[in-house]
């Protein structure tokens, strides 16, 4: 039924080489066996992304039926589907946050407009966090408190994600920085009228000062994953926490488009990452920051 719809008929370390690039630096220090299985979950999370922000006129009845297919009502509705239902098997990863994904990209089928915090942070759980559950279990992390760090590691890099793709985003109806932060509407924001520079600016600096918030505390965390892939996502955060970095230095002129961080830069925190490898006592999970949370599947109750 959605054969045409496969994110790309290329090998899932293929795609992610060509779409995730930052990802796919990343994934060099892993090993083969664990960059395999890392690249084949983002090749899932690639193809629901895709499908959710393509114009297949079906494409919200199709994101329900993935869904139905992960709460086990009905059987692969694609080979996408298939090939992440035995990845989940063969590392143990909880549907429901793969259902929670789904539900993300539900919620992109109607135009955002995100009134406040709460809701863009359950949002980024959503989107992100419930990728950072799912890659614990990829990783073979056997600490399950690893898991409320690896949600603070997904919600700081889609908080940089809307931080660097205002004005993209805007351009497909959607606005994630909250009324309570910045109130225009996305068209407003797709205008850049100079009179919306500064506040759109002044929210985007409010969103990267909260992922400072979670990308410091998913830092910590990184310490309970297992040794041989801990390098791997303490550059992956490097390197993707460098997005805000350089919208900062770039005064925050969002209307200038997006930001890239260049091959030699990647190679330097790379290098500054090693640091980050010493080892250090793990506090305990930072509840604030799931404040907002409660409910969700894979947040604690407590």
């Amino acid at each position: 039924m959605m054969d045409n719809l496969q994110s790309d008929n290329i090998s899932p370390k293929e795609l992610l080489a060509r779409h995730g690039k930052s990802f796919y630096w990343a994934s060099l220090f892993l090993g083969s066996k664990l960059a395999t299985s890392a690249a084949q979950l983002y090749k899932f999370c690639r193809f629901v992304d895709d499908l959710a922000d393509g114009n297949h006129p079906n494409r919200q009845a199709l994101l329900e039926d993935i869904r139905a297919c992960l709460n086990g009502h009905k059987p692969p509705v694609d080979s996408e589907v298939e090939d992440f239902l035995a990845l989940a098997t063969q590392h143990n990863i909880p549907l429901a946050a793969a259902r929670e994904l789904l539900d993300g990209m539900l919620n992109d089928q109607t135009p955002a407009a995100f009134e406040n915090e709460t809701e863009l942070l359950r949002y980024c759980y959503a989107v992100a966090g419930t990728v950072g559950i799912m890659m614990c279990r990829v990783l073979n992390c056997k600490e399950q408190r690893a898991e409320s760090f690896a949600i603070d590691l997904g919600i700081a890099m889609q908080l940089t994600n809307i931080a660097r793709d205002v004005l993209e985003d805007a351009h497909m109806g959607r606005r994630y920085l909250p009324a309570s932060w910045v109130n225009l509407t996305a068209s407003e924001i797709t205008h850049m009228n100079t009179t919306c520079h500064e506040p759109v600016a002044l929210a985007i600096k409010r969103m990267l000062d909260l992922a400072e918030d979670y990308y410091k505390s998913a830092l910590l965390g990184i310490q309970l994953l297992p040794f041989r892939s801990r390098f791997s996502i303490i550059v992956a955060l490097r390197v993707y926490r460098q997005i805000g970095v350089l919208l900062r230095h770039r005064n925050l002129c969002w209307w200038h488009g997006r930001v890239y961080v260049a091959a030699p830069k990647k190679a330097l925190l790379s290098l500054r990452s090693i640091v980050d490898l010493r080892p250090i006592k793990v506090p305990a999970h930072n509840k604030q920051l799931h404040r907002h949370l409660k409910g969700l599947s894979g947040v604690a109750s407590s």
